[in-house]
């Protein structure tokens, strides 16, 4: 049997894998950077597919909102993993499949100009059926480019 670490470990890694192999997110470009327990962090790097003002080269508002909703659910989800730890893994991949967003509100700060992004959730409150995120949005260059706040079923 392995330790409560290990354990834990195991997840998070479980779901950068998760999130990884979901079609959409490969279809962005969108990669899992970090996982724990109250936060998660994503990026991407600019494509011509991903460009909503082509006299701007700037991204598409659609793709800032996306990329904030799925960190949002990432960072949601991995608020889970100590009560998924002891688990079986169909219990575990079970409550796992339960989140979901409730409610996403994004701000757009600036237009998105650069070349490589990162996307960063951090956990507000988790209860036992409800997560509240905050997610931001920064280029390359550390220019912040869009904030939201998610809400995500987890239970």
């Amino acid at each position: 049997m392995e330790n409560q670490t290990d354990t834990s470990q195991g997840f998070y890694h479980r779901l950068e894998q998760l999130y990884a192999s979901l079609p959409f997110n490969r279809m962005l470009g969108i990669r899992v950077a970090s996982v724990a327990v109250d936060s998660g962090t994503m990026t991407f790097t600019m494509r011509k597919e991903l460009v909503g003002n082509m006299f701007h080269r700037t991204l598409h508002g659609g793709v800032i909102s996306t990329v904030l909703d799925a960190v949002g659910g990432l960072t949601a989800s991995a608020s889970l993993v100590e009560r998924a730890v002891g688990l079986s893994e169909a219990e575990a991949l079970t409550m796992f499949s339960m989140v979901g967003t409730i409610d996403l509100r994004v701000d757009y700060l600036r237009p998105g100009r650069g070349q490589r992004f990162s996307a960063r959730g951090r956990i507000m409150r988790a209860g036992r059926k409800v997560a509240v995120v905050r997610m931001e949005m920064h280029n390359e260059e550390a220019v912040l480019v869009a904030v939201g706040t998610g809400t995500y079923m987890i239970g």
